[in-house]
């Protein structure tokens, strides 16, 4: 094993449709990883930054008055790049693990599945964001949209949540396609059931992972 100096930190990300329950897990992976002596430092999108926080606001509220659907995709971006060089690779680098809530497949499945972005334009938009950075594993929390509905009930659903159905489908079908298109890097992971039996599915992916590394 190399020591932990020049050892590169692992870089997971948590996707999926609203509702999934991912800032549960997040905590969980978070204390798991913890306890086993790692380093983890916790970020998502796009606010992961003050200046993705700004950008968020007008992502996330604004009504009618909110971003056309490129103009919302190239904001995220935005976040996207600031977030890459400012917070994500120097931890990488520190040899942190770095688990973030929402990355790049979030934007392909709401602005590309979801609005009808072009896939392959906004792939190479978010290569360039990124700073090809890709995760080392992507977690994708699957759950039907009746049930993630009926979870972010009584709760205020701010400008992208309160879509309709159909968009939140459609969303759902993006995260799996984009799940069938690269297996090896992201991994469906059923969010039904209760958050321990969710949490069991997602340190058996993490094991995996980690077996598979080389050092």
């Amino acid at each position: 094993m190399a020591n932990e100096a020049s050892r590169r930190g692992l870089f997971i990300t948590l996707e999926g449709v609203d509702g999934g329950g991912k800032s549960t897990q997040i905590e969980r992976l978070v204390a798991w990883l913890t306890a086993r002596g790692e380093r983890v430092l916790v970020t998502s999108e796009p606010e992961g930054t003050p200046l993705g926080e700004a950008v968020g606001g007008w992502l996330r509220g604004h009504g009618a008055d909110g971003p056309v659907p490129r103009a919302e995709a190239m904001l995220f971006l935005a976040a996207r790049a600031q977030h890459v060089d400012t917070v994500i690779r120097p931890a990488l680098e520190r040899g942190d693990w770095v688990i973030c809530s929402r990355f790049s497949h979030s934007t392909l499945a709401y602005q590309c599945y979801g609005l009808g972005l072009d896939l392959v334009a906004v792939s190479a938009a978010d290569a360039f964001a990124r700073d090809d950075l890709l995760p080392d594993g992507v977690i994708v929390l699957d759950l039907s949209t009746e049930t993630a509905a009926a979870r972010r009930q009584g709760r205020e659903a701010d400008r992208i949540e309160a879509r309709e159905s159909d968009f939140h489908q459609r969303v759902r079908d993006g995260f799996r396609a984009l799940a069938a298109a690269d297996p090896a890097r992201v991994r469906l992971v059923s969010a039904q059931g209760t958050p321990d039996e969710v949490e069991t599915r997602i340190r058996a992916v993490v094991e995996d992972w980690l077996a598979g590394r080389a050092w």
